[in-house]
């Protein structure tokens, strides 16, 4: 016989007060890393150690940025973490075993004015982009995407730093950011990098 729910538990532990409908994140923190071993596990494994959330069960999500979730420092954000735990994040990762090759993983986020509105995240993963080419790709798909949600038109053909600009003239984006791994392959195996956004409650 199936066991009765207690009226008040809490839904897998550290969502306090939220039903399981009912995940929204309240805070987020950005986090990057990169792994390398001659096997591409393991240096997958290295590179989730490197931004320190090894230990947890990353369960990956799509691009809502949630209305008011707060940006809160990496230190601070794995605090809030225990071993196991099954947490929720949007996610990018690149691997090659394929000496001198430049990859990329990156995270963009974008930000609305208005903090009862929700925001953008977006996945990005490229090979021989420098890490502030792909960082800035990131950002400017979060804010695209959230620009055509606000009714803000631009021309998708213009440069990020124009798009930039037409964005801070309308006021209905306040920040954009980005977290970015680059890291070039070496002859002894696989390379990863990874990029997360991690939620918490």
């Amino acid at each position: 016989m199936a066991r009765k729910a207690e009226p008040n538990a809490e839904p897998m532990g550290g969502w306090p007060g939220m039903g399981l409908t009912s995940f929204i994140p309240r805070r987020v923190f950005f986090t990057r890393g990169v792994g390398r071993h001659k096997e591409e596990l393991r240096s997958f494994e290295l590179a989730l150690r490197d931004a320190g959330i090894e230990k947890l069960n990353l369960v990956h999500v799509s691009s809502i940025l949630p209305p008011g979730c707060k940006v809160i420092s990496r230190t601070e954000g794995l605090k809030q973490l225990s071993p196991g735990q099954i947490v929720f994040c949007v996610f990018s990762r690149c691997a090659s075993n394929e000496p001198h090759r430049l990859i990329a993983a990156s995270v963009g986020c974008a930000i609305p004015a208005d903090r009862s509105a929700y925001g953008y995240l977006s996945e990005y993963t490229s090979f021989g982009k420098k890490e502030k080419q792909a960082g800035d790709h990131a950002e400017d798909l979060a804010a695209s995407m959230l620009a055509s949600t606000l009714g803000i038109e631009f021309d998708d053909e213009l440069v990020w730093d124009a798009k930039k600009e037409i964005w801070k003239i309308s006021g209905k984006i306040v920040r954009t950011m980005n977290i970015t791994q680059s890291a070039v392959v070496d002859s002894k195996g696989y390379t990863t990098v990874v990029a997360a956004a991690v939620f918490l409650p």
